[in-house]
């Protein structure tokens, strides 16, 4: 047999047949490259394909997709809101008398698993946002009643809805409540809150109480409240003292309007 390079040599299909062929041309060769380098490339643009057998396991493995695991259960909220409405609506025909009230919030809530404190919350919230007091009131105590509801938030509300009812003995239990049970994490909105109550009625002298109570725990009273305390202390004859209030919690610098800007400027201690 003759000694040919391997391309020189093609079968005929026949045992013991074979002919002498020429190798391929180069651009035959070339362009052959060029078409599998083309392929590689679009392959790697495509990534890894996803219906390849290891593809499927691991769909198979992880399964649909990722879980999440919490730690707290999460409360349907989506219907908080008609829930609320719906409360409002329930009470908003009854008389004012406790019995009816309560009865009527007892039927709304008869049919539920637990407690539907994000609905209560919202209709304390339209309710304040209507300025119907005494619905708020009822509401918000009914939820206390019922053990619910116990928040900051809805101890604010219902204090202001004593005051803009006149219902200064209510809010006075209610303070004595909140400050026995919650002493240390009492918030500066409701000391400010009550603050409020008593200037509004003109009861200085607990008002004063409330600040001592406040400067006890370390709370700095707002802009606002330093005016009611310091107004205080000036009514019942104490000017030292509020003299000392300013200097201590009043800002040293203010806010005025000029020529149409807001501007920052100091403050006059005469003025205090």
């Amino acid at each position: 047999m003759l000694d040919l390079p391997a391309h020189r040599l093609m079968s005929s299909g026949l045992a013991g047949t074979w002919k002498i062929t020429s190798p391929p041309p180069l651009s035959f060769r070339y362009s052959n490259w060029r078409h599998a380098d083309r392929f590689r490339q679009a392959r790697c643009a495509q990534g890894p394909s996803e219906n390849t057998p290891r593809a499927i396991e691991k769909r198979k493995t992880n399964g649909p997709g990722k879980k999440e695991h919490h730690l707290w259960m999460k409360r349907d909220s989506a219907g908080a809101g008609q829930k609320a409405l719906n409360l409002i609506r329930v009470i908003s025909g009854l008389p004012n008398e406790r019995e009816a009230v309560y009865g009527a919030l007892d039927k709304w809530t008869a049919w539920e698993t637990e407690f539907p404190l994000i609905a209560a919350a919202k209709a304390l919230v339209i309710l304040r946002k209507r300025s119907q007091w005494t619905r708020v009131i009822q509401v918000a105590k009914w939820m206390l009643n019922k053990g619910q509801g116990a928040t900051m938030a809805t101890y604010d509300t219902l204090l202001l809805a004593f005051d803009m009812e006149a219902r200064v003995d209510e809010a006075e239990s209610l303070w004595n409540m909140i400050l026995h049970t919650h002493t240390r994490s009492i918030s500066k909105q409701l000391f400010s809150r009550m603050i409020a109550l008593y200037d509004h009625h003109e009861m200085h002298d607990k008002l004063i109480e409330v600040f001592a109570d406040m400067e006890e725990l370390g709370v700095k009273p707002d802009e606002d409240t330093t005016r009611r305390i310091s107004r205080a202390f000036r009514v019942t004859g104490q000017e030292d003292k509020q003299k000392l209030v300013l200097e201590r919690y009043q800002s040293k610098w203010k806010y005025m309007h000029f020529n149409g800007e807001r501007v920052k400027v100091k403050r006059n201690p005469r003025s205090w």
